[in-house]
């Protein structure tokens, strides 16, 4: 197993970078590709927040309405590896704009269009646009963390996560609030990826002059760090885990509010106060992850966070009001906490295909919340709110997998595939 440079601590993937090995430290770019995946995130929300209005405009069917859904993740996660393949063999910094493009002629296509089959063009549109940026600016901000991958990674994802948080409260204002003829003013959210062209035009201007300073050595072609069998199983086990993770989240994010109104009797508005407490903390979960994986080591990071919430997911459909606040706050910040820590740790380990991986397990976690809402919202509807948390309550046991994975650290500077610079 690769070992790390000299003049590091390392413990399970645990890294202190020494002094002068990173150059590329640049978290002005880390915050770029940060505000534009809030700003990306954001436009997203649009699609959701159109939904009744394009019913009533079209007389859709829920079939109609679900195929519009399925049309944004398909283009928007499917899309993903591949573009994150082509790129780690022919790099394009202008991809990053390029595809903000995409989501402003998207975003003005379906605030006009004057037919369904348009809508669903303007839909992908949105979701090619999102495929393209993400595989990029997960590299981009790994490029730029100056070997503090971890942070990178959770400062990279809590812009997503603010997005998330703001595109409906947004939408609400800016198209909702019109009841009739309310569509056309999604084009105000054009303005948003036009601000959006304009900060990664800048990243992609620090990135082609990141990649034209790698010196010769840093341009050759970089052989894979692991056996094949090897990494074929620990993505299969990262894979499964990431389920576990996902499908849980969804469960809490998506019923929530149904489970404690209808277990506790709360209130509607007392319910979505309670969810906004619970993505508080997934949200310092994901910040907090990134960084340990740095200290501590990632694997040991996605072990706990996985594993280590299974007594609190066992307990939660057994107790009382309070106690499931609490319980759903520690469930949140802990489970949110191995994102970062598996993004990280699968680029470390195929760091000579870093925008196919970060394509992957972005795309995969997309498609995962939108699966994950689908099914469970298809058990509760049979068998009752309650038996989805009795059930969902046992994913986190998945985290014993996290003993099967290797111990895989960052590789050395001159090691890492295209675009990092070596000393």
């Amino acid at each position: 197993m690769d070992q790390v440079s000299s003049g590091t601590a390392a413990s399970g993937g645990a890294v202190v970078a020494a002094p002068g090995r990173h150059r590329s430290r640049d978290f002005r770019v880390v915050a770029g590709v940060s505000s534009a995946h809030m700003l990306n995130d954001i436009m997203q929300s649009v699609i959701l927040a159109l939904y009744p209005l394009l019913k009533g405009e079209f007389d859709l069917t829920f079939f109609q309405i679900g195929a519009i859904t399925l049309t944004f993740q398909l283009t928007a996660s499917m899309l993903q590896p591949v573009v994150g393949t082509v790129t780690d063999k022919h790099p394009f910094p202008l991809i990053l704009p390029i595809g903000m493009a995409f989501t402003m002629c998207g975003l003005l296509l379906l605030s006009v269009a004057p037919s369904y089959p348009l809508v669903l063009v303007a839909v992908a549109l949105i979701g090619c646009g999102s495929s393209t940026f993400h595989p990029e600016s997960s590299r981009v901000a790994r490029l730029a963390s100056g070997g503090q991958y971890g942070l990178a990674q959770s400062l990279f994802q809590i812009g997503g996560n603010t997005g998330q948080a703001l595109g409906p409260l947004l939408a609400a204002f800016l198209v909702l609030r019109h009841t009739d003829g309310g569509r056309p003013h999604a084009a105000w959210f054009a303005l948003m990826a036009l601000l959006g062209m304009v900060i990664l035009l800048q990243v992609s201007r620090w990135y082609r002059h990141h990649l034209e300073q790698r010196p010769v050595k840093a341009r050759a072609a970089v052989l894979p760090r692991y056996p094949a069998p090897l990494v074929r199983r620990t993505i299969g086990i990262l894979l499964v885990l990431m389920i576990s993770k996902f499908f849980y989240l969804a469960s809490i994010s998506s019923y929530y509010t149904f489970y404690v109104m209808h277990q506790f009797g709360v209130s509607a508005h007392a319910a979505a106060n309670l969810l906004a407490v619970f993505l508080f903390a997934v949200a310092a979960g994901t910040l907090i992850g990134g960084p340990l994986g740095d200290r501590v080591g990632r694997r040991r990071v996605i072990w706990l966070s996985i594993l280590g919430c299974a007594p609190f997911t066992l307990m939660l459909p057994h107790v009382g009001l309070h106690a499931t606040i609490g319980l759903s706050i520690v469930i949140g910040l802990v489970l949110a906490s191995a994102f970062p820590a598996i993004i990280v740790y699968a680029q470390d380990m195929l760091a000579h295909r870093i925008g196919m991986v970060s394509g992957l397990f972005y795309g995969f976690s997309f498609g995962l919340g939108g699966l994950g809402a689908g099914v469970l919202g298809l058990v509760a509807e049979h068998y009752g709110i309650v038996f989805v948390y009795q059930v969902c309550a046992f994913l986190p046991l998945l985290g014993m997998l996290a003993i099967f994975l290797p111990d895989v650290r960052p590789p050395k500077p001159e090691a890492v595939a295209p675009g990092v610079a070596t000393p």
